[in-house]
């Protein structure tokens, strides 16, 4: 798309925090073209917060943001809808210090949105097109992004479950696409792990009502699984989400094995931190790259 988009009006959601436990409620609002994706903590006086890279302060679990002290957490579901569905400039209004989990999946946000509408914006839409290949590693694992002229995600996991196992998806970002097969994707854990996670005081808000919950032979959601390779898909919900945090939309093609939150930010922060890696285009100027061949 050539232009920007904004909501073409108001929405509400409300809901608890998946690792707080505690009822927030939010608002997304239009907001001018070039904004991007602001939070407002209107019970702190409507302090913002920006979805960018440089107010990430937290990606274990969960992405989360702070300026200041003020704190944003588990932003990604949020962020992957929004980036899902072509929005680019909203205010977050949010009356607590985490999103509302919703099901665990992005689907509640897509279907806010969907009802609510978009409306485009004078703004051309700039990309940020990756130029040279990028690569993070840790261990036998790793994320890479490759020079492409769409927005595409390589993605590979590998757990020792029979639900599991090795799962493999490659995905294009398309909006019609990313609502039915990825959007709807929950947040997925252990139960072995589950007590560790409380006493750290993570997942108070967590159930079954927004997580996917692994016992040693299945899951305990009596309604199954969405999809049989529903967790590669979240990982790649997850993955929008965090690569929104550069502040524009992606051209280029994302290669992960066995990643996650800290090494989707790794990522973000390494094609930031050297300007030779990308450059901002608009459809008037973009220019296609030679796209890489990866394995």
């Amino acid at each position: 798309m050539d232009y920007q988009y904004t909501l073409a009006g108001t929405a509400s959601f409300s809901g608890i925090g998946l690792h707080s436990g505690v009822a927030v409620n939010i608002r997304l609002l239009p907001a001018p073209a070039n904004t991007g994706i602001v939070f407002k903590r209107v019970d702190l006086e409507g302090f913002r917060v920006e979805a960018l890279a440089r107010n990430v302060t937290r990606v274990s679990y969960a992405t989360s943001l702070m300026k200041k002290g003020v704190l944003i957490s588990t932003t990604e579901h949020l962020l992957s809808a929004l980036v899902g569905c072509g929005v680019d400039n909203v205010f977050v209004e949010i009356d607590s210090l985490e999103t509302p989990i919703g099901d665990g999946s992005a689907l509640p946000f897509v279907r806010l949105i969907q009802r609510t509408g978009v409306r485009k914006q004078r703004g051309r839409r700039h990309y940020l097109q990756v130029l040279k290949p990028v690569e993070v590693v840790d261990g036998s694992r790793r994320v890479a992004i490759y020079p492409s002229d769409s927005y595409r995600i390589s993605y590979r996991i590998e757990f020792d479950h029979p639900l599991i196992g090795v799962q493999e998806m490659d995905f294009e970002l398309e909006q019609e696409d990313y609502r039915t097969s990825i959007a709807s994707a929950r947040t997925f854990g252990f139960l072995q792990e589950a007590e560790m996670l409380r006493e750290s005081g993570l997942v108070q808000g967590g159930s079954l009502e927004n997580v996917v919950v692994l016992t040693p032979e299945g899951v305990m959601n009596p309604e199954g699984l969405r999809f049989p390779d529903e967790f590669c898909r979240h990982k790649i919900l997850d993955l929008i989400g965090d690569l929104a945090l550069v502040g524009h939309p992606v051209l280029g093609h994302v290669v992960a094995d066995r990643a996650g939150h800290a090494m989707h930010f790794a990522l973000v922060s390494k094609l930031l931190k050297n300007k030779s890696l990308t450059r901002l285009v608009n459809s008037r100027d973009f220019r296609p790259v030679l796209q890489a061949v990866t394995a």
